[in-house]
């Protein structure tokens, strides 16, 4: 409970390390290509942040608690206190852990371990030349300038209601008529297609009004970082500094997106089946920035993740968009989409990876279409001499796919900036795994057969689950549910290959090109029908720095009408096909031929130890240190018996090799995102994004109690009685003062290493 110690095989596993041979068999290869020996045979420099205990067998009961409960709270524990009365917890009986963890509080802090500090780097709201620093931080990228100076590439996710709503005056300085225009939907439920009103019409001026302030909080920045004596502080006036917003290009064209690759030949065509916003290949704008990565030349990708939300996601067969009017603006309070509905926004222009220098401001960010068109999470680039670019990257959905992009040309200089060239040709394939560990890639591509998985291979787990599939009405937009396999057998007789979905308007090449465009636009649905596995919301990729494994972070199984994982593949420790709490899998991968093959491995589970799970819940982010220890963070609600959402060490070798340690906590409902470190190893990045989500402004000192059934060390279950703020202020911890999503830099005290 001080540590978290999870099943040291399955960590070994997890961090490719033979069970057989332990950590001690690693030793001696890792410090030999990691000089700075930081996972080496002294043990870690710091006691654990205790994480509250994740043994409980029921949803926590709540009731509300007033302030100043004062003989209580003086005897209580703290969630992430460093130590506790007389031995560490690990050595602690069940009797005493019972004793221990009886009565605990929870801090609306970001909790880091005794020795170490988390100085705020940027937070909303921060002035910049060309903005202001966003909302909802999320990726983070440190690209090195020289020793002492570096550039910070942050991804600006999307809007939080509430607490962007209440702290939208302090942060930017300005008050938004967000009370009338609410009071003007709510004759029309809320929201409306803004093409339906008067250019002149103030109730159109006051959606335009938040609309674009929303939009400006939203895309990629990046800032310029100095470091001394007291660690990295922001250097103002940089001339790195950089906004790409969600409506960059909008009013002034030359700040426009370009787009490379085939769905460009889409985009300027003159006679589409769907919507047409007139602009050709150019794109307005970047949002929903979620995960991304960096490539060995130094550039970043960014990539847009819930695009859904704010334009519409269903296309034509041409991969032309639908309507803005299919997905109006609405703000009722409570909801803030279709942001791109008063802009006439062309929706299948977002749902990219997009490629940005942050060295070069001026550079137009390039949304690269081979890597395809979905929910991007996720992000990791493979290039070696002599072989094909690769890019491996997920969909972050119930039944989204893994992906991989192989390029046609070789990377010569992994190093030289001209590798993004090689993102223009190529090939987008999706996985498709096999129960025994096996899989293989499928391209996605016209000759490819239509193969989904049926219906049946859900009906044998005990639940009905549709097959979705590109609308059978191919002069249709969006997709279509088969329930049952006979349908299926019709659609595949009908549509035999991708070819036939998305069919050529000619023989010619430009054809052609447009053809391959609306396959990868329409990527996810095409995956679906060319029988890619459906997966558990596969939230990151990462490269294992030593032995090139695939790291992949799968956050949690679900179902809805659009999919759901499939429960061959994923489910709990007793074969549970929704296991809630996610997964970690090893991908070795085999060349990079088309039809190729691959082997994977589940190597770590999510969930409570006493349910087989390894005492975290639903993984999401993932890093490698510069000595290849692998870093962790969640994702997840709260108000549960994990508590608020955390970061993780799992050490590669030593003594702590082979367990799990909570390094961080996260503030109130908040999540933690885009860990990414110095060249040294001496800092830790991470974006602190949406605290206070759902209870908004934390007012006075209030709270709540929650009461956990908890399992201790010999097996006795006990009670457990907790006391959780109810909503956040953080960074200010001041009480009534709105919270704000903001980067911070976690360093020691010594000026040491992290690890060292």
């Amino acid at each position: 409970m001080n540590r978290s110690s999870l099943k040291r095989r399955k960590l070994l596993q997890l961090l490719g390390i033979g069970a057989g041979g332990g950590a001690a068999a690693l030793i001696s290869p890792l410090l030999g290509a990691h000089a700075s020996g930081s996972a080496g045979k002294a043990a870690l420099p710091f006691v654990p942040v205790r994480a509250p205990p994740a043994f409980a067998k029921r949803w926590p009961q709540r009731r509300r608690a007033e302030a100043g409960i004062s003989g209580t709270q003086r005897r209580r524990q703290t969630a992430g206190s460093r130590r506790l009365p007389g031995r560490p917890d690990r050595q602690l009986g069940g009797a005493e852990q019972r004793q221990v963890y009886r009565e605990l509080s929870v801090e609306d802090k970001l909790l880091v371990p005794d020795g170490y500090r988390a100085d705020l780097i940027a937070s909303w709201g921060d002035r910049l030349p060309a903005g202001r620093f966003g909302f909802n931080n999320d990726y983070l990228a440190l690209l090195p300038l020289t020793n002492t100076r570096a550039l910070l590439s942050v991804n600006f996710e999307y809007i939080s209601p509430r607490s962007w709503a209440a702290g939208y005056g302090e942060a930017v300085g300005t008050a938004l008529p967000l009370d009338p225009l609410q009071q003007a939907l709510a004759s029309r439920g809320g929201s409306i297609d803004v093409a339906n009103l008067a250019a002149d019409d103030p109730l159109r001026q006051l959606i335009e009004a938040v609309a674009r302030a929303a939009m400006a909080d939203l895309g990629i920045g990046v800032i310029e970082l100095e470091r001394g004596s007291e660690g990295w502080r922001q250097l103002r006036g940089s001339r790195f500094e950089r906004r790409i917003d969600g409506l960059s290009g909008l009013s002034q064209p030359g700040q426009a997106l370009r787009c490379s690759g085939p769905a460009a030949a889409v985009f300027s065509h003159s006679q589409p089946l769907g919507y047409r916003d007139g602009l050709g290949e150019q794109i307005v704008g970047t949002f929903a920035n979620c995960g991304g990565g960096t490539t060995p030349w130094g550039t970043v990708l960014s990539a847009e993740e819930n695009f859904q939300s704010q334009v519409p996601e269903a296309v034509f067969a041409d991969g032309s968009a639908s309507a803005p009017a299919a997905r109006p603006f609405r703000w009722d309070g409570s909801r803030l989409d279709g942001l791109g509905n008063p802009f006439g926004l062309a929706g299948n222009k977002y749902g990219w990876m997009v490629e940005f220098d942050p060295r070069q401001p001026h550079r137009a960010a390039v949304k690269h279409s081979l890597l395809g068109r979905f929910r991007h999470e996720a992000v990791a680039v493979v290039a070696r001499p002599g072989e094909p670019l690769v890019v491996y990257s997920g969909c972050d959905r119930h039944g989204g796919h893994l992906y991989r992009f192989v390029s046609a040309g070789l990377v010569r200089d992994p190093g030289d900036p001209a590798n993004s060239k090689l993102f223009e040709t190529g090939r987008l394939e999706a996985a498709r795994l096999e129960a025994d560990g096996s899989g293989r890639w499928i391209a996605l591509e016209a000759a490819t057969p239509v193969q989904p998985k049926p219906p049946s291979d859900f009906e044998r787990f005990g639940w009905q689950q549709p097959t979705v599939l590109p609308h059978s009405d191919r002069q249709r937009s969006g997709s279509e549910a088969l329930a049952s396999d006979a349908e299926l057998q019709a659609y595949c007789k009908r549509y035999q290959k991708l070819a036939d979905l998305y069919p050529s308007s000619g023989q010619d090449a430009a054809a052609r090109l447009r053809q391959q465009g609306a396959i990868l636009i329409d990527a996810h649905l095409a995956a679906n029908a060319a029988g890619a596995s459906g997966c558990p919301r596969p939230e990151d990729t990462d490269i294992d720095p030593i032995n090139g494994d695939l790291v992949i972070a799968f956050t949690a199984a679900g179902r809805d009408d659009g999919g759901s994982s499939d429960p061959a593949i994923f489910s709990g420790p007793k074969g549970q096909p929704l296991w809630p709490h996610g997964w970690v899998m090893r991908l070795s991968d085999g060349d990079a031929s088309r039809g190729a093959r691959f082997r994977w491995r589940m190597v770590a589970l999510g969930g409570a130890p006493w349910e087989g799970g390894l005492g975290f819940s639903n993984p999401d982010n993932l890093a490698f240190d510069p000595a290849g220890n692998l870093w962790l963070v969640t994702d997840r609600s709260g108000g549960d018996v994990f508590g608020n959402n955390s970061c993780w060490l799992l050490p590669r070798a030593g003594p702590e090799a082979g367990q799990a340690l909570c390094f961080a906590i996260g503030p109130m409902e908040c999540e933690l995102c885009g860990p990414c470190f110095d060249a040294g190893g001496h800092t830790l990045f991470l974006a602190v994004q949406h605290p206070g989500e759902g209870q908004g402004v934390r007012l006075g000192k209030a709270m709540e109690a929650q009461a956990h059934s908890l399992v201790d060390r010999s097996g006795q279950r006990f009670e457990q009685l907790r006391w959780v703020p109810i909503g956040s202020n953080w960074p200010s911890g001041v009480p009534g003062r709105p919270p704000r999503p903001g980067v911070v830099a976690i360093r020691r005290l010594d000026g040491k290493p992290l690890l060292s």
